[in-house]
Formats: C-alpha cells, sequence, structure tokens
C-alpha cells in the first residue's frame, strides 16, 4: 500500500477554462452523446418497466373504463397498494402519439394553477399525485379539480388524480373516484420473481414475510433481495436458502459493523472495507487501485513493509468478510453488508465526508477494462444515497457544481449528471433540487462545464414528467449561453412534442421587450409548420389569438433589432410554408406583415426587407417556382394594403437595408 500515486486517473486531455472575466454559460462538448438515450425514452423505459411488474389492484379495470369514458379517474386506496404505479400505467396506455405526459405540482412557485386552461394541451397525460397532501392542501386542489377536469376534456386529454387516503371528496366529484384495494402479496412477490428470472418454490420465509401487510415496494424489494441473493450463493443452495439469506439482510446490522470496524484498527484495512463497500462487485484491481486512491486522498502515510512481506489481496478482503469469486468481482460473504458497511462510515466518521466526494470525484476518471459506465454511476448513486438517506441534498447538489466548475473530463461531468438525477428521483428532496436547478439555470454565474450538466438534466430528466419546468429552466439557460447552442437546442426539441408548450414559450417571450439573446430563441421556436398544422382540435396556433400576439410581438422585435441576415433564413421558411398552408397560409403572410407595420421609424425598412425575403425564396422554392412567385405576390398586396395603397404598379426595391418602401 507505499505506492507513490502521483498519476492516478488524472485526464490530461480534459477541457480548461482559460478566460477572464465573468463566465455566465459555456457549454461544452463532452456531454454530446448521439447514443445517448432522449428524456421520452428514458420516460418510456421507466413506464415500461412499470407495466410489466405491476399486478393490478383491484379497480385498476373500474378506473381504465372511467379514464376513457371521461378523460378523468380519481383513485382512492391506502398507502402501498400501488395506487401511484397504477396511475402511471393508466396513461401510458392512452399515448396515442399527441401531447406530453406531466406530473402537475400545484403548490411549486413556478406551476401554473390548476384552473389555468394553459395548462393542458391536446393529448396530453396528467398525474395529480396527492397521495401525500394534508387535509389544507387537498382542499385546495378541490376547488380547483372541475376546471381543470373541463380543460381536460377540451382537449382530449387525460387526468389521473391520486388521492390523500381517508380524507373527502366533493360529490360532483364523486362519479370520477375509484376504490382501490391492494392485490394479493404472494402475487406481487411471484411477479416481481418471475421479471427477474427467479423460479418460486414455497417457502416457510416467505409465508412468513407476507403474513403482515405490507406495502407493494416493500414486497418489491424483497424479491430483488432474492434475486441478489441467489446470484450470491453456492450451487447447492435453492429457494428456501435465497429467502432465508434475503430475509438476514433485512435485519439490523449497525452493532455487527460497529464491532467489525472497531477490531479493524489500520487505515490500509478500513479503507479497503469502504472501498469494496462503494465499489461492490467491481473488479479485484479496481477495488485495489480504488482503495490505494482513498489513502492518497486522505493523505495516509504510505506502508513501510516491503512488498512481497505485505498481506495479498486475498487475504486483505478474508479480514473484512469479504471474497473475490472466479471471475475477480468481489463481493461482501453477507448480503446487503455493502450498505450497511456504507451507513457506518457516514453516520460514525463525518470528516469523512468531504474526500469521500473527492475520492468519488477521482475514481470515476477511472480507466481501464474494469471500469464501465455501470460502475461509475453505481459509486456516484451510493454517494449520493448517503447524502439523501440523511436529509443533505444540499451537499449533494453543491457537490455536483463542484464536480462540473473544475476543469473536469468527460466521466466527471456525468457523475454530476448521475448526483443530480438522483436528488431530483428522491421523493422527500426532488422539490428542492428542482428549485436549486432554477436557480442555477436563471440567476447564477455558471463556472467550468455546469451548464451541459444542467441542459442534460433538464432535457432528460425534468423534462420526462415536469416539462413545464424544464421548458423555463432550459429558456433561462438559452437566453445566457454563449459560444453554444446546445441549451437553445434542447429547448426546441421539447416544445417540438407539445404545441401547448410552444404556445407557453411564445407568451414567455411576449411578455417584455426582447433582448438579442432571446430573439434567438424566438426566431427557432416560432417555427411555421408545427404553427400552421392543426391540432385534435381542428385549430392551430397560428389561429389561435394569444398565440397570434405573442407571435407578432416577437416578428416586430426581430425586424427591428435583428440584421436582415440573420433573420431572413427564418422568414423564407415562413414564405415556403405559407405556400402550401392554404388559408393559414395566409395567416402566416399577415402576421410577419403586421409585425412589420409596427415598426414605427423603421415600418418602410421592415416592409422592403421582407420582400426581399419573398424574391430570394422563390429561387429555393419547394413547391415550384410559380407557386412561389404567387406567394411573393399575395405578400406585396398585403403590404400595400398595410400602406393604405392600391395595387402596386411595380415592385418595391429589393434591397434591406433601407431607402424607399413599395
Amino acid at each position: 500500500m507505499s505506492e507513490h500515486i502521483s498519476t492516478w486517473v488524472e485526464n490530461p486531455q480534459a477541457p480548461m477554462h482559460t478566460g477572464s472575466g465573468d463566465l455566465y454559460v459555456t457549454i461544452g462538448t463532452q456531454l454530446q452523446d448521439p447514443d445517448r438515450p432522449t428524456f421520452r425514452r428514458l420516460a418510456d423505459d421507466h413506464l415500461a418497466w412499470l407495466k410489466k411488474v405491476l399486478v393490478a389492484p383491484a379497480g385498476m379495470g373500474a378506473a381504465r373504463h372511467k379514464l376513457t369514458d371521461t378523460g378523468t379517474a380519481i383513485l382512492d386506496g391506502p398507502p402501498g397498494s400501488g395506487r401511484t404505479s397504477m396511475a402511471r400505467v393508466l396513461l401510458r396506455e392512452y399515448d396515442l402519439g399527441a401531447g406530453v405526459f406531466h406530473e402537475l405540482l400545484p403548490d411549486e412557485e413556478d406551476e401554473l394553477s390548476l384552473s389555468n386552461p394553459a395548462l393542458v394541451g391536446t393529448g396530453d397525460r396528467l398525474l395529480l399525485d396527492l397521495s401525500a397532501a394534508t387535509a389544507v392542501q387537498w382542499a385546495a386542489v378541490r376547488a380547483d379539480l372541475s376546471a381543470l377536469r373541463k380543460a381536460v376534456q377540451e382537449h382530449h386529454a387525460h387526468l389521473v388524480v391520486v388521492m390523500p387516503y381517508g380524507l373527502p371528496l366533493d360529490p360532483d366529484l364523486q362519479y370520477y373516484r375509484i376504490k382501490i384495494d391492494p392485490p394479493d402479496g404472494l402475487q406481487v412477490f411471484r411477479r416481481h420473481l418471475r421479471i427477474h428470472g427467479v423460479p418460486y418454490e414455497p417457502a416457510p420465509t416467505v409465508t412468513a414475510f407476507l403474513a403482515e401487510s405490507r406495502p407493494i415496494r416493500e414486497i418489491a424489494d424483497f424479491a430483488d433481495l432474492v434475486r441478489r441473493a441467489r446470484e450470491a450463493a453456492s450451487t447447492e443452495e435453492g429457494f428456501a436458502q435465497w429467502c432465508e439469506t434475503a430475509c438476514k439482510a433485512r435485519d439490523d446490522r449497525r452493532v455487527e459493523i460497529a464491532t467489525l470496524v472497531a477490531r479493524l484498527r489500520e487505515g490500509p484495512q478500513r479503507a479497503l472495507l469502504l472501498t469494496v463497500a462503494m465499489l461492490h462487485g467491481a473488479h479485484a484491481d479496481s477495488i485495489h487501485r480504488a482503495a490505494q486512491l482513498l489513502l492518497h486522498t486522505l493523505k495516509s502515510p504510505p506502508e513501510e513493509q516491503p512488498l512481497l512481506e505485505r498481506k495479498d489481496v486475498a487475504e486483505r478482503l478474508s479480514e473484512i468478510s469479504a471474497g473475490a469469486e472466479p471471475d475477480g468481482h468481489v463481493h461482501f460473504t453477507e448480503l446487503d453488508y455493502d450498505a450497511a458497511v456504507r451507513a457506518h462510515f457516514w453516520d460514525h466518521m463525518p470528516d469523512l465526508r468531504q474526500p469521500l466526494g473527492t475520492w468519488v470525484a477521482r475514481s470515476v476518471e477511472s480507466s481501464g477494462p474494469y471500469v464501465p459506465r455501470e460502475l461509475r454511476n453505481g459509486l456516484v448513486a451510493r454517494l449520493a444515497e448517503q447524502y439523501l438517506r440523511t436529509g443533505r441534498g444540499e451537499g449533494l447538489a453543491f457537490l455536483a457544481e463542484n464536480w462540473s466548475t473544475t476543469p473536469a473530463s468527460r466521466p466527471r461531468l456525468e457523475a454530476a449528471v448521475h448526483a443530480l438525477t438522483c436528488g431530483l428521483n428522491d421523493p422527500a428532496q426532488g422539490r428542492n433540487f428542482r428549485q436549486w436547478i432554477y436557480q442555477w439555470c436563471a440567476h447564477r454565474q455558471l463556472k467550468g462545464e455546469f451548464a451541459q450538466v444542467l441542459v442534460q438534466v433538464c432535457a432528460d430528466v425534468i423534462a420526462a414528467s415536469h416539462p413545464d419546468q424544464a421548458l423555463f429552466r432550459l429558456y433561462h439557460l438559452a437566453r445566457r449561453e454563449q459560444g453554444t447552442t446546445r441549451a437553445l437546442q434542447a429547448l426546441v426539441d421539447l416544445v417540438a412534442t407539445s404545441g401547448r408548450l410552444r404556445r407557453r414559450l411564445l407568451d414567455r417571450l411576449a411578455r417584455s421587450p426582447l433582448s438579442p439573446a432571446e430573439l434567438r430563441i424566438f426566431l427557432p421556436a416560432c417555427d411555421p409548420d408545427p404553427l400552421s398544422t392543426p391540432y385534435d382540435n381542428g385549430h392551430a396556433l397560428i389561429e389561435e389569438n394569444g398565440a397570434r400576439k405573442s407571435l407578432t410581438n416577437g416578428w416586430r422585435a426581430v425586424l427591428k433589432e435583428l440584421p436582415h441576415a440573420e433573420w431572413h433564413p427564418y422568414a423564407q421558411r415562413w414564405l415556403h410554408t405559407a405556400t402550401d398552408a392554404g388559408h393559414r397560409g395566409d395567416l402566416l403572410l399577415d402576421l410577419l406583415v403586421g409585425a412589420a407595420d409596427r415598426c414605427e421609424d423603421r415600418r418602410g425598412t421592415a416592409f422592403a426587407a421582407l420582400y426581399a425575403s419573398a424574391r430570394a425564396a422563390e429561387r429555393t422554392p419547394p413547391h415550384g417556382t410559380a407557386r412561389a412567385a404567387a406567394t411573393t405576390d399575395r405578400l406585396l398586396q398585403k403590404i400595400s394594403a398595410a400602406q393604405g395603397l392600391g395595387l402596386p404598379a411595380a415592385p418595391p426595391p429589393t434591397t434591406s437595408s433601407g431607402g424607399s418602401t413599395p
């Protein structure tokens, strides 16, 4: 254990920030990965898993029929009955390609009121999980449920409400209430075993475990323990022994672990014990190197004993009740021993917490055949588990920021993403993480590569269930980013999934005078194809008064503030779309002309620049030169009408920089 560790896992190719002055947002390229799942795929994968393992509670069929007939179902059942999982699976069945999944959060600051029609888009699938709501919160929500239900009907959406158990429901909402009873515990246990590929046999341990009424999550966790017991067992052991091992793993091991740690007095022994707990299941080579790195991080003195006189890895592992399998991967001899060891060190050696964060950041940058991404993610998750278990979410958030703001390799940035994801997915602290991320995106100076971490977290984690919150966080990142368009592209990709989200973004942009950065958000956000494409209600966004007002304000600012060369490609796309959009094509042209008409002292220049774009668009027509020329004629007629002129005798000049007007 005395080797000098001067070259351990450092990455000389990591990018460096060497600029001067304030750094608002600069997003690197390290997290670019064409194979990385999008937020849609991640959400779909999770829902697909729920559908596989869910044993339908009594009442699920009735809830499905109610949701089909009315668009609304209110689930009422005891805690642990599978209410929330059932709600998510039901909503997945109504994914028809339109709208988005949206978990409503009525008590969070940046969420719309439940009575606001803008909350619901065509085809949306809405989950309102109030299973943990207080009586006061439930009373406030009930007052808005009728308005929300009406909006759901009008937009052909689907809403599932999980109401708090034992609290009242208004008479006019009783029709939508579905009573949920927990499924049989043995069925749940067997379903999870089957998904894990573990054959079931009757066993006394299982009978005793299920004799008590248990939440579905607890039964699922026990089934997973049985799976892991089977993987660690010898070939002569059978199902009954696996279940006994799983049952023992659920026991409180605090005294046992404290006794072991007290017996291991040497630093290298304790370092190895903690390393095995944090990297449980890793190859012995990775365990050995990581234990060395931990000692180095803690500035432990090097071992003086000659190399060949030291204990080998096998002997040292046996001292901590661990061993290496034939394939070289290390496990404790007792199931779930690793979790108890991690908890002991975290709870009883608080001075280790800060160095552990440094050690994890260095460890994830390790390379080699035995350091896959899954191992790095598992290490980060186990550290995050301790922060979250003990209510220290803010410390985990700070750690993720710190990992990203120093010169960081791609593995370190991925670790920061994974740490924030663990926080966001924590039921008790997810709300705090969403708020901290909002503050970072909207108000804080972002150093190093932290901005790209936030972009990925917003697009791939928050957007999966809270698309509105992701929208505004990406909006703030996009308006502040410099030298890249990563946040802008993520924002554009998100609004492409929903007309409602596009409407909300346009409305946000129209609320105040637009900065040049916001104008560069507006232009790709006002894609004319989705604006002129009708939704299930037969209307398009371009036909809505609110959207038209937002678009007119945006285009007016574009025509006044940006050079023609910057907005011309977007105007050309509008003109091409107008050629083939029927009566909505006229609405597109009317909107452009109306925006130019409001340009005050630049009115004539704006009209001339629009006409110049139309003439240029005739050279790249997707529908033929003649049709493009006809669109130019229609635009010219509308410009003339806006100026109070008759049909033009000659075209206006094609310059875009000023001069005479049409």
